[in-house]
């Protein structure tokens, strides 16, 4: 091939691919997804849970109280500008909220709305908004309602990424979900430091009775006191053997 066409090919390749639109993933990393994700996230695309792919679901449901702080974990493995939205459906994901209505800008996905604030199902709206880059995996705590309780109920996260061309299928959007179980008296562990009733790096404090780990101690200090203070009396009686 000459130099000049194989110059020009070079040329076109680089343009067709500069203005391929760019694809952005994310991956669910907490509560547990309800199926196996690939390295970029993937499935994702086919909401309400990124359904365009077969294959059997994790079988993980991870199990909450009603009113319990949650964490919600993400790490965007491929960036678009956007934002992220939590939902949480009870009886079946029929009950997810639909997508955001789209206004399309003159060559991309445009602008959605932001629910503000958020009407359940919608427990957040406008998460993780951003035009550059992560620098790594981002959480948002959130409070789950305290009158709802369910056995298999679903979380779901949708992306909407603000410059991204249409996906086939999935629009402006990507789909993750994660199966839970919310059940009164569930144990938990807290969700960090400033959970409620969470103690750091160990457990709630006992309401009373003698623990095993501070009862020995503090039973051995007695007892040393109580010698001490028992010889301090032989000795003002005279050390006497048998004095009473």
């Amino acid at each position: 091939m000459p130099v000049r066409s194989l110059c020009g090919a070079l040329l076109l390749s680089a343009l067709a691919l500069r203005a391929a639109p760019a694809q952005a993933h994310f991956e669910l990393q907490a509560p547990a997804s309800w199926r196996p994700q690939d390295a970029l996230g993937s499935p994702q695309k086919l909401g309400p849970c990124g359904d365009e792919a077969g294959g059997a679901p994790t079988g993980l449901v991870t199990a909450f109280a009603p009113g319990q702080q949650i964490d919600v974990t993400i790490d965007e493995r491929i960036f678009h500008p956007g934002h992220y939205r939590i939902a949480l459906s009870v009886l079946d994901r029929s009950e997810l909220p639909a997508e955001p209505p789209v206004t399309p800008g003159s060559t991309d996905c445009g602008t959605a709305p932001v629910q503000d604030p958020p009407v359940f199902p919608v427990l957040a709206d406008g998460v993780f908004l951003h035009t550059q880059a992560f620098s790594g995996p981002q959480t948002v705590r959130l409070t789950l309602p305290a009158g709802v309780t369910c056995t298999a109920c679903t979380l779901q996260v949708i992306e909407f990424m603000s410059d991204h061309a249409l996906n086939v299928p999935g629009g402006c959007f990507y789909h993750h979900c994660a199966d839970l179980s919310i059940q009164v008296g569930t144990v938990t562990p807290p969700a960090g430091p400033g959970a409620p009733g969470g103690v750091p790096g160990g457990s709630p404090s006992s309401g009373g009775g003698c623990s095993t780990t501070h009862g020995a101690p503090g039973l051995a200090v007695l007892l040393l006191v109580g010698g001490l203070a028992l010889r301090r009396r032989r000795r003002a009686r005279g050390g006497a053997p048998g004095a009473r």
